[in-house]
């Protein structure tokens, strides 16, 4: 049975996408239309209780029973675990991929996140010190980034979910105003993983 796959096309639906195509899982598309406010159906609500994209529902669960995750982070570790890909065994080899998916999500997510929204506010004097703090905040993250991949083929040594994160976000560094050639060690890795098979297709894909 395929994974049901609830979703839109956004950075955190993109994460999904490319980890389910990366680990050759059946899925379903199901759009949810943030535009219209889809996410806050009853139906929806009862498998995201966030009313938050993305979530999954899995009929081959653990023990062969249902179960639904929300949360974008947890959805890759619930496909790590079940698929035994990209989330090391061992724990030591675990940990900079749980590091670097809690960086995704704590930051590298909500920071360019905030500079979307100041991007779309009008008046120039409501714009101006967000966009500034969360644009001098998300550049900083690239930096971060930057510096870590400058030893590093990937964020955590290996191919591991924490990329798949990451990538959902840096897929939209055009609209962070931010230019790769600025931080050569991301744009390394960026077109490195853009050049996938199965990565082109989770972006290609159609969620919405």
């Amino acid at each position: 049975m395929p994974i049901d796959f609830y979703t839109w096309n956004t950075p955190n639906g993109r994460k999904i996408s490319v980890a389910l195509e990366e680990m050759e899982l059946p899925y379903a598309v199901h759009p949810i239309d943030i535009g219209k406010g889809e996410q806050f159906g009853e139906a929806f609500l009862r498998i995201s209780p966030n009313n938050r994209i993305p979530a999954i529902v899995d009929s081959d669960g653990p023990d062969g029973k249902p179960i639904s995750v929300f949360e974008s982070g947890a959805i890759l570790l619930y496909l790590g675990e079940k698929t035994g890909r990209f989330l090391p065994r061992d724990l030591r080899a675990r940990v900079p991929v749980l590091e670097w998916l809690m960086w995704q999500m704590g930051g590298f997510g909500p920071m360019p996140g905030q500079v979307h929204h100041f991007l779309g506010v009008k008046d120039p004097q409501d714009q101006r010190y967000g966009l500034e703090r969360y644009s001098n905040e998300t550049r900083r993250l690239y930096g971060v980034m930057d510096r870590r991949l400058a030893g590093h083929e990937f964020m955590a040594g290996e191919l591991s979910v924490a990329d798949f994160a990451i990538l959902g976000w840096a897929w939209r560094h055009e609209r962070h105003r931010v230019d790769l050639a600025d931080f050569p060690n991301v744009k390394r890795w960026y077109e490195t993983l853009m050049a996938r098979p199965a990565v082109r297709r989770g972006f290609e894909v159609p969620l919405s």
